[in-house]
């Protein structure tokens, strides 16, 4: 059975002591052994509290100030719109259109990796190669990183508004985007049967030369969508900025669909 893709102080202790005087009517020799001995105690205790050491907070405990650095970009320059839906929903295709119709910029995470896992002077190019081939998410550091690199080059050129296909796959990389990059617009949602997208993906693999298209890596690929970007999904669709599209029909459908939804939730001129 195929897989439906629906929504659904630090604290710190101190202690202190006290010392009491000794009683009256010992001897003498007692009685210096005393002073001595409470000389002694007061030297460790000053020197316990007064140390360097001691009195630090300790650099384990202190969180980080997620707010102290401002996004790259101001959402007030820059748009981006998520593409997201499963693989072989037909991301890459609608895009593609709203490239050419309307100047958005297309960045496709799974593009931007597999170049990276392809360049021979990555470090990172194995560990890309691996998590691809497994059907597994690469680390968001990376991806946020490629993301940013490409979206710089873009800014100077004056393109300021993105499509950004595939991407976030994961609560975390949502977040951290959102948090070091700039802000979401919106989410296009591309909604299509586990089993039509099978049948896409394969006959694509007969011409692709990708390898994660075969039926090994396409299911994993279905399994981690549904378990880790679906999450994405519904976050975003709380906050009223999600459009979701039926990719089971034409291309042609699918695409005036869209451009319907881009003018009712953004007001984009689509009379194209």
């Amino acid at each position: 059975m195929g897989v439906r893709f629906g929504f659904k102080t630090n604290r710190f202790y101190s202690s202190s002591g006290s010392s009491g005087s000794p009683g009256s009517g010992k001897p003498n020799h007692f009685r210096i052994l005393l002073v001595l001995g409470t000389l002694a105690i007061g030297t460790t205790i000053y020197n316990t509290v007064s140390s360097p050491s001691t009195s630090k907070m300790p650099t384990a405990f202190v969180e980080p100030d997620l707010q102290a650095k401002k996004p790259a970009f101001s959402s007030d320059q820059v748009s981006v719109i998520f593409v997201l839906g499963g693989p072989g929903s037909g991301k890459g295709t609608q895009c593609a259109n709203l490239v050419k119709d309307y100047g958005f910029v297309h960045l496709s995470a799974g593009d931007l990796l597999r170049a990276e896992q392809n360049n021979p002077n990555s470090k990172y190019g194995e560990l890309i190669k691996t998590c691809i081939k497994e059907g597994t998410i690469v680390p968001q550091e990376i991806t946020i990183n490629l993301l940013q690199q490409a979206m710089e080059k873009e800014v100077t050129k004056g393109n300021l508004r993105f499509l950004i296909d595939g991407f976030p796959r994961k609560m975390d990389q949502a977040l951290t985007f959102e948090n070091q990059i700039v802000k979401s617009s919106l989410v296009l949602f591309f909604q299509c049967p586990e089993s039509v997208m099978l049948t896409r993906l394969l006959k694509r693999g007969e011409t692709s030369g990708r390898s994660d298209d075969n039926v090994e890596s396409i299911k994993k690929r279905f399994k981690t969508f549904v378990e880790t970007s679906m999450p994405v999904v519904e976050y975003y669709g709380k906050q009223n900025k999600v459009i979701q599209v039926n990719c089971e029909d034409a291309v042609d459908k699918v695409y005036a669909n869209v451009k319907f939804a881009l003018k009712d939730k953004l007001n984009i001129d689509t009379n194209k």
